[in-house]
């Protein structure tokens, strides 16, 4: 019976690919890009050049073709660095994930191959401003007209929406029957009617472009359905139980972080002479991160060894999500508290690693909603 923790050495290389990548290109300008919310783009397409974006897409659509624990890889190191930056590169991922679960092979030619082609953006509509964990509430409104579908609505807080060249977007036909109504169709950025709202000016995670993105009098052809019209919400699904483990894998890069920035300051930090790492409310903070990043590693490779042996599990991809995002929030706080006022102003990243993990307890579901996934399946089974 095989049982193996243990990297490829395909794997130890690209996490030493994204790792020198983060050194080089993300820690130095995370700060200055925060400060400022602009978006990162040059250095998203160096991350394009570097193979760390799109990493997903089969090679048939030009992509390299690599599977959910190799993305994961990825994107720990690359959180480590910068949530914010880590969310641009995932939000592609993210947006391709409806055409990979249900797309025509055309769709996946043309959009999954225009990502693989240039370093362009993807973005995937679903939250809007009444509707966020709540996905069959959903107002988005698509109608049927002739040999065309006619999308007019409005979505919120869409990673990617200003500097994306195309979207994935959830509409519904008629909103009474709640999710058998839904479907998912694939809209060109650059089609009447789609225009940007204003930009998120957001506590964390600043690096990337956050904001609304309106639909009017959209004209589709026929050919945008992707799937079936009555499909859309399983396809909303499962691509959630899809990038669910992506996000514990970024809750994994921050709470590293957080614990080498920690224990760095504590052993040079001394307070009644002697450094803080020798006192021990200290070290069980230090320790207690150190557990959360093996546990949240642990779920998050789960999650994601499920998904690549192709037996995706909702409750075991909301228990990496859930328990990830909850320690990052935790290991930050902390964090700031070890370095007491110093941790309180941006001097030191802390402070930026406390605002960027609240994020990752809010989006693709709450940690409330995790919990409802989980205890639906346990009541249920």
């Amino acid at each position: 019976m095989a049982f193996d923790f243990s990297l490829t050495e395909e794997q130890l290389g690209l996490v030493q690919t994204a790792r020198d990548f983060t050194k080089k290109e993300i820690i130095p300008v995370a700060g200055k890009f925060d400060e400022s919310g602009e978006f990162p783009r040059e250095i998203l397409k160096r991350g394009w050049e570097t193979g760390l974006m799109n990493c997903e897409v089969p090679e048939a659509y030009g992509g390299i073709g690599l599977g959910c624990l190799d993305h994961c890889l990825i994107q720990e190191e690359v959180a480590y660095g910068c949530a914010g930056f880590n969310t641009s590169l995932a939000a592609n991922a993210l947006g391709s994930l409806p055409l990979l679960i249900a797309g025509s092979e055309a769709q996946k030619k043309k959009y999954l191959g225009r990502l693989c082609e240039e370093p362009v953006f993807a973005a995937y509509c679903c939250s809007e401003p009444d509707a966020g964990s709540d996905v069959a509430g959903l107002s988005t409104k698509v109608e049927k007209k002739g040999d065309k579908y006619i999308l007019n609505g409005q979505k919120r807080w869409i990673t990617n929406g200003g500097v994306a060249s195309w979207y994935s977007v959830l509409a519904t036909f008629d909103k009474s029957k709640k999710h058998k109504g839904i479907a998912m169709f694939v809209v060109d950025a650059k089609t009447p009617g789609v225009s940007v709202g204003r930009k998120e000016d957001k506590m964390g995670q600043r690096a990337s472009n956050t904001c609304d993105v309106l639909f009017e009098n959209v004209e589709l052809p026929l050919d945008a359905l992707i799937g079936a019209e009555d499909n859309g919400f399983k396809i909303a699904m499962k691509t959630f139980d899809r990038s669910r483990p992506w996000i514990a894998a970024g809750a994994a890069g921050v709470i590293r972080r957080c614990l080498e920035e920690s224990k760095a300051y504590s052993l040079e930090r001394k307070t009644f002479g002697v450094p803080i790492a020798q006192h021990q409310a200290i070290q069980f903070m230090i320790a207690e991160m150190a557990i959360a990043y093996e546990a949240t590693r642990l779920l998050c490779h789960k999650a994601a060894w499920s998904v690549d042996k192709g037996e995706i599990n909702s409750i075991v991809s909301a228990y990496a999500k859930a328990y990830g995002a909850d320690k990052a929030m935790e290991c930050a706080t902390n964090a700031v508290q070890i370095f007491g006022g110093y941790g309180y102003t941006k001097e030191y990243p802390v402070e930026k690693l406390m605002r960027d993990a609240k994020l990752l307890q809010i989006y693709e579901g709450t940690s409330q909603i995790q919990r409802m996934v989980i205890a639906k399946h346990i009541l249920s089974s």
